[in-house]
């Protein structure tokens, strides 16, 4: 441009064509000197580089032989790590003699559930089935040992056959084979376990009772999704309504029924252990488009109707709450029920002035089965009710050791009748990639509309590269049950919707925004968890871990190591891991793995070794209680 300075600018000016040079002859004699010197250091730099020395350390370099490679954009894939499986019942790997600082723990400990351990449960209250809560060990309780799997131990039968048979010496429980032998829930057959379909109700199978509901409400719109089922047996409503694109969270309490959830798990069905007590469910508020509750012994109508009320707080405007069993029905069934009618009389009586004090409209009962309906919103029962029945102002999606309270849970407020209070979803599989209402209205704190695109964009990449780097995550079959410590948006399952998997979605109680609303708009499921606790699940329940900054997330808050010994409790043998953080946790990370017997490999992001965030890639090796 005229008139700017030139990009570079001499200190002096240039001296006149045969004039005497600016440099002054006493300059001279240094300059050679200083050119003497760069000359001899190349020259020895030069042969100390041809001369064998010390091999090259790599900053990933760790002990037990699994040095890390750094690789180009292109994907060096890891060639130690192998995430196939091998082993068959006969197959019993030995232990490393290597393995000192986490041993594995007494055989007794082989479906141990910190949190829901029945001896410590013993010293609460048995009140409202309190003691059948949450109560996690302390700190100095915390067990230091791996837990093992039983003897004879195999990976699960593959989806969907895991559906119906599962290996008995996965879950050597044969009490409900005995206990629900007349209900069709559970069969033994020589070294496996069958199961018909049946249920308590529906002794005929699953099914045709799910036909029976389909019969009274529309199952195969896309407008019911997502769905809970309350003391849900070995899960079979729940098995069965996959196959209808509608994903469950089932949930039993650990009880005198032996390993009820654990076999919901075994086969490949979403499953937690809880029950309805004091606290709320560790869900949001509007996340479930159906409840269900098939015989499942909760007494609705009793506490001032508090059960009922934590189920209109989960269920979405214009959800479905179904019932079947006592008393629905009564009048036809008494006498089986072994029960007087002026008893089942009065449960129903309790049930149906809960639900009118909620504004459920009651749709149909019929058969075995009634059927009740939230409403769109809150418009026409403010105008009804009292005020003072609705719940104060308050988070109503905070969840994590939150006591129920007995009150109406206020919809978000709408300005017509028709409107659905907080917005309404799409209906599935178009809600998968839909920006959630909880997003496009900005109730989640720091993320737009944009940030949601990009986060799905983001994971469909990363899934790709996981893919490439484990292949077996692409191979239909290899990996049913998945765990994702640190959800956010749930862009990691998404991307994975497609294959015959799914995964629990983890939003953590100490991150910054609570997104599982918005995860459960999306049409995915998942829960609350603090990872300074154990997980309410059995050992063994997940075929492969993903943890996205978990550990960044803890520093400070509770140890490394009891994350990932809890990390190891709840993957199966040979089940796999994805680890991404900083490459300074991630070195500790690894070092934890080692000494776990993971065989595991840290490699560079997917944009390259100049990103500070790595990932560790390991499988946990099998292995199993002594015979």
């Amino acid at each position: 441009m005229g008139g700017s300075s030139p990009h570079y600018t001499p200190l002096s000016k240039a001296t006149p064509s045969g004039g005497i040079s600016f440099f002054k002859k006493s300059k001279l004699y240094p300059l050679a000197l200083l050119t003497i010197l760069c000359s001899l250091s190349y020259l020895f730099g030069a042969w100390h580089n041809a001369v064998p020395a010390n091999p090259t350390v790599n900053c990933f370099t760790t002990s037990q032989n699994t040095t890390t490679e750094p690789h180009p954009t292109s994907t060096n894939v890891p060639q130690k790590l192998d995430f196939a499986t091998h082993h068959t019942a006969e197959n019993d790997v030995a232990l490393s003699a290597e393995i000192k600082a986490f041993p594995p723990c007494d055989v007794k400990y082989s479906e141990y559930t910190p949190c829901e351990d029945q001896e410590r449960s013993l010293k609460f209250d048995r009140d409202r089935l309190i003691y059948r809560e949450r109560h996690c060990p302390e700190k100095k309780e915390l067990l230091k040992c791996r837990v093992p799997a039983p003897h004879g131990y195999q990976n699960p039968f593959k989806w969907p056959l895991s559906r119906d048979l599962a290996w008995y010496a996965n879950v050597p429980h044969k009490e409900l084979t005995v206990e629900k032998a007349v209900q069709n829930w559970i069969r033994f057959e020589g070294d496996r376990f069958r199961f018909p379909g049946g249920g308590t109700m529906f002794p005929n199978g699953a099914d045709a009772y799910i036909d029976d509901i389909g019969k009274l409400i529309n199952l195969k719109d896309g407008s019911i999704r997502t769905a809970i089922d309350t003391g849900c047996g070995v899960a079979s409503w729940g098995a069965y309504l996959l196959s209808r694109n509608v994903v469950t969270m089932s949930f039993a309490p650990r009880d005198t029924h032996e390993a009820q959830v654990q076999f919901a798990l075994e086969r490949g069905v979403p499953a937690l252990i809880g029950v309805i007590a004091s606290k709320r469910l560790p869900y949001p508020s509007r996340a479930f488009d159906m409840a269900h509750c098939s015989r499942c012994l909760i007494p609705w109508g009793q506490h001032d109707g508090a059960y009922l009320m934590e189920v209109d707080r989960v269920l979405r405007p214009g959800g479905y709450w179904i019932l079947s069993g006592p008393p629905i029905n009564w009048k036809k069934y008494w006498r089986g029920w072994e029960r007087t009618m002026d008893d089942l009389n009065a449960e129903q009586m309790q049930i149906e002035n809960v639900t009118n004090s909620l504004c459920w409209n009651k749709l149909v009962e019929r058969n075995d089965i009634s059927i009740w309906q939230k409403p769109l919103n809150h418009l026409s029962c403010k105008k009804s009710k009292k005020s003072s029945l609705f719940c104060p102002v308050q988070d109503l999606d905070k969840a994590w050791y939150t006591s129920l309270e007995t009150c109406l849970t206020p919809l978000p407020e709408v300005s017509d009748a028709g409107e659905v209070a907080g917005g309404e979803v799409e209906k599935w599989p178009r809600r998968l990639r839909a920006v959630p209402p909880r997003i496009s209205r900005g109730s989640v704190d720091g993320v737009t509309p944009e940030i949601f695109h990009k986060d799905t964009e983001l994971w469909r990449k990363r899934v790709a590269y996981y893919k490439n780097i484990n292949n077996q995550l692409g191979k239909a079959g290899r990996y049913r049950n998945i765990l994702d410590m640190n959800a956010f948006l749930g862009g990691f399952a998404a991307s994975l919707v497609q294959d015959p998997l799914w995964v629990m979605n983890i939003v953590p109680v100490e991150a910054k925004a609570n997104t599982l609303g918005a995860i459960y708009e999306r049409g995915l499921i998942g829960t609350y968890q603090s990872w300074c606790e154990a997980m309410s699940t059995y050992p063994r329940t997940y075929d492969l871990i993903h943890a996205d900054s978990v550990f960044t997330l803890y520093q400070d808050r509770c140890e490394i190591e009891d994350i990932m010994l809890e990390m190891d409790r709840i993957l199966r043998p040979e089940g796999g891991l994805i680890i991404r953080d900083d490459v300074d946790v991630l070195l500790k990370v690894k070092r934890i793995a080692d000494a776990l017997s993971w065989d595991s490999r840290i490699v560079d992001h997917e944009d390259g070794p100049l990103e500070r965030e790595k990932l560790l890639f390991a499988v946990k090796l099998y292995w199993t209680a002594p015979a």
